[in-house]
């Protein structure tokens, strides 16, 4: 049966992460949602589709036909699966009132009342960051299960009573693990450098680099083929993104394709500790929250130049190229050049340049599907 993951209304909500992709194509804890999905329902990449927005369309395959359409804000364990795949047809399920799955069509409402929720219902950016070490928890049982650890070098040291599991390939020396409060996972073909200090939850996806000398913080997910040094406290990285020097990262959200300067940091909470604001794609205005703690949401293929300060809850949007004295503005738009109020325009055809650029590193291209994204953005701006 097909499998269709609908944005379920979040795609303006989860912005920018959600400007270049579906709402389900979102890293929390080790995977994507549609990956853990995927898993769970012992379902293929091919047989996936999408309901989401039209430009986004032409790289994320829309439904054809009817099938299994999940919302695509909900990160599953294994038990929220189990009920999922109970479904018969025409019957839809919907969990402490929350809609999760319909098979086929919406005939018959299956509720479920349940005391601790088996899923991530994800409603905010913020979110997130604040769910990371449980979804972590829910992919490291997911993707371990019956599995062997790589042993670990005699080089390193490892505390607490939690888990640590090397994929084939991950290469230690010399590191510091603590897993005392949740697991930590180092995944295929992944490096952790000389010095470094990981505490758990912690997930470093396939092909990621975690540079010498590093803190990695709990709650921190670095996603497939990054880069990343410095300090990084309770953030995830989505996958392709650089952060290879010093500086701090804390309650942040990266997407792909960026890269932080050398002594890039990020403010995470004011000095009065109010509860922050962050711009909302939905409203277009700054919008209160209700956390302390947040510090950039970075969207694709931006980047920030040497010595970048940027403030608490910054939203950045796409191909933005941040650089420039003083604090920037904590909302910046795509495609802007400098960052700052009155700032020049990144022009479109060097972004796809630049992108064409930083990608080809990885031996990975900008399709015609990714312009057409980018121009879209590029045209909203007018």
């Amino acid at each position: 049966m097909q499998v269709i993951f609908d944005d379920n209304g979040k795609h303006r909500t989860l912005a920018p992460l959600t400007l270049t992709r579906p709402v389900a194509e979102l890293r929390i804890g080790i995977l994507t949602i549609r990956e853990s999905w995927e898993l769970l329902l012992k379902s293929s990449r091919e047989n996936t589709s999408f309901i989401t927005e039209n430009y986004l369309q032409e790289k994320f395959r829309a439904p054809n036909g009817q099938g299994l359409r999940i919302a695509g804000n909900i990160k599953p364990s294994r038990d929220l699966a189990q009920m999922v795949l109970s479904l018969e047809e025409n019957q839809s399920l919907y969990v402490n009132g929350i809609w999760i799955a319909t098979k086929g069509t919406e005939q018959h409402k299956i509720e479920q009342e349940v005391a601790t929720p088996p899923f991530i219902a994800i409603s905010a950016l913020w979110q997130l960051f604040q769910n990371n070490g449980l979804a972590i928890s829910y992919d490291f049982d997911l993707l371990t299960q019956n599995k062997t650890t790589q042993q670990l070098s005699a080089t390193n040291t490892v505390l607490g009573k939690h888990e640590v599991f090397l994929e084939e390939g991950a290469q230690i020396e010399c590191a510091i693990l603590n897993a005392s409060n949740g697991p930590i996972y180092i995944g295929k073909n992944s490096e952790v450098m000389e010095g470094s200090i990981i505490k758990g939850p912690f997930a470093l996806c396939e092909n990621a680099v975690i540079k010498m000398g590093a803190k990695m913080y709990g709650d921190s997910t670095i996603g497939p083929f990054c880069k990343v040094g410095g300090e990084v406290s309770n953030s995830i990285f989505q996958a392709y993104s650089n952060k290879g020097h010093d500086g701090f990262v804390g309650n942040s959200l990266i997407g792909e394709w960026c890269n932080f300067g050398a002594d890039t940091n990020t403010s995470n909470l004011k000095n009065n500790y109010s509860n922050v604001r962050l711009y909302s794609y939905e409203t277009l205005r700054m919008e209160n929250t209700d956390v302390t703690f947040c510090g950039v949401v970075m969207g694709d293929h931006s980047k920030t130049g040497i010595n970048t300060m940027l403030n608490t809850a910054t939203s950045v949007g796409v191909c933005a190229n941040i650089f420039g004295g003083g604090f920037p503005p904590k909302k910046i738009n795509s495609f802007s050049w400098g960052g700052f109020d009155g700032s020049d325009k990144f022009i479109l055809e060097k972004a796809y340049e630049v992108g064409q650029n930083m990608m080809k590193r990885r031996n990975v291209s900008l399709t015609e599907a990714d312009k057409k994204i980018l121009a879209h953005l590029y045209a909203q701006l007018a």
